[in-house]
């Protein structure tokens, strides 16, 4: 587990919480706004930062963020655009633990060993590859572990006492487990089957385990955080970006300041200070 990850883990655990994690996608709407709103996340006490690489065809995400990846592909940005506001955010803040998430083609595309050395370079904490599965680790997995990188494993409700040990033994920073069976930005889990979900993979790993997909409240990420060992919120901060852009279709101060106050709340609610 990468040093920041692991630090941000055991400070929310010292204050008696779980982790706070927010997805963007990296160039939505624009480069220079979307470095704006990695700031205001930090800011307002994030814990773990989620950029998203822009994917034409992103298959495992809803419509708000299929939106966002156009979005930020149609205003220029590129995998290697990614990794420079990686670069930029890192240089800014040096102890908050950043994830890169996506799918495999830009990365093959780019070039595996060059990703992986820039990502480094970067100061990148980890890896979500949702289209990667572990019979494939040797694609990007072990290479990834080898260059310092977590790879962050995904278990969905689905995922049986005989898949998990093989959908784990390889994972490394943190579990992040899909609340619902579907896209993001949908349907939220109940906390029962948040719960049990919990305790079934924990019994599997020692990695924390983190909830995500359809958390859209700072209730909802509260409870998430009380039942697991963290909340991710993605869908819900990326619709701000597209009920606030302007006329040109790129971004405006209401934008970065809309997300701070919200992901302020979200925070609050991890942090058992809502209501």
């Amino acid at each position: 587990m990468s040093s920041r990850i692991k630090t941000a883990f055991a400070n929310a655990k010292a204050e008696g919480r779980g982790i706070l994690g927010v997805f963007v996608t990296a160039g939505d709407p624009d480069e220079g706004t979307s470095a704006q709103i990695l700031d205001a996340l930090v800011e307002a006490n994030v814990d773990i930062v989620e950029l998203g690489m822009p994917f034409s065809d992103p298959m495992a995400d809803g419509p708000a963020i299929q939106a966002a990846s156009l979005r930020a592909l149609t205003n220029g940005m590129t995998l290697a655009g990614t990794l420079e506001i990686a670069r930029g955010f890192r240089q800014r803040h040096p102890d908050t633990p950043l994830v890169l998430m996506g799918y495999y083609n830009p990365i093959y595309i780019y070039g595996v060993d060059r990703f992986l050395a820039e990502a480094s370079d970067a100061g990148v904490d980890g890896l979500i590859v949702v289209d990667l599965p572990p019979e494939e680790d040797d694609e990007l997995c072990e290479p990834a572990t080898a260059a310092g990188l977590d790879f962050i494993r995904l278990v969905t409700p689905t995922s049986d006492a005989k898949r998990l040990p093989v959908v784990l033994g390889s994972a490394s920073g943190f579990v992040y487990y899909v609340a619902i069976t579907g896209i993001t930005g949908t349907s939220s889990a109940a906390a029962d089957s948040i719960s049990a979900a919990y305790k079934r993979i924990s019994a599997a790993t020692d990695l924390p385990v983190v909830t995500g997909f359809g958390i859209r409240t700072p209730e909802q990420a509260g409870e998430a955080a009380s039942l697991s060992d963290g909340a991710i919120v993605g869908s819900a901060v990326v619709e701000i970006i597209a009920g606030n852009l302007g006329e040109d279709g790129r971004g405006t101060p209401e934008i970065v300041s809309k997300i701070a106050a919200f992901v302020g709340d979200l925070a609050k609610g991890v942090a058992g200070k809502t209501g």
